[in-house]
């Protein structure tokens, strides 16, 4: 992959990093409302649950986004964590954080290895800042 290339999925992990960065401030969602008609309360709790399902969908996003300015600062990025083959650049287009090539990702998918072995307590750390 030449620094061309590099150069234009950093712009978009940032981009994207930026973003969900934002996003993730606003709890208000979240927040537990008392109202006296029970159901606006079933309502509410509905609602609360989506935001909350929402804000773990993105923080889990964030934190792939992370890994893959991770895996760019330290020069392994666009391989592919599990068979260690370039990932090819449509995928790359598609999904930039990904850390498996299309092959391996429809494995961890099917539960057929475990998808974050690959990480090392310090990435997770890292990744979790």
């Amino acid at each position: 992959m030449n620094q061309t290339e590099l150069n234009k999925y950093k712009a978009m992990l940032e981009a994207k990093q930026a973003e969900l960065s934002l996003g993730l401030r606003n709890r208000e969602d979240i927040a537990i409302e008392k109202t006296p008609d029970a159901l606006d309360e079933v309502q509410l709790a509905g609602e609360r649950e989506l935001a909350i399902r929402n804000l773990d969908r993105e923080s889990n996003l964030l934190r792939s986004v992370k890994g893959a300015l991770a895996r760019m600062a330290d020069g392994s990025y666009g391989i592919c964590l599990h068979c260690e083959e370039d990932i090819k650049p449509k995928r790359l287009d598609a999904v930039p954080w990904t850390k498996y090539c299309i092959k391996c990702q429809e494995a961890a998918d099917r539960h057929e290895f475990e998808s974050d072995a690959g990480e090392t307590l310090g990435e997770l750390l890292a990744n979790a800042a």
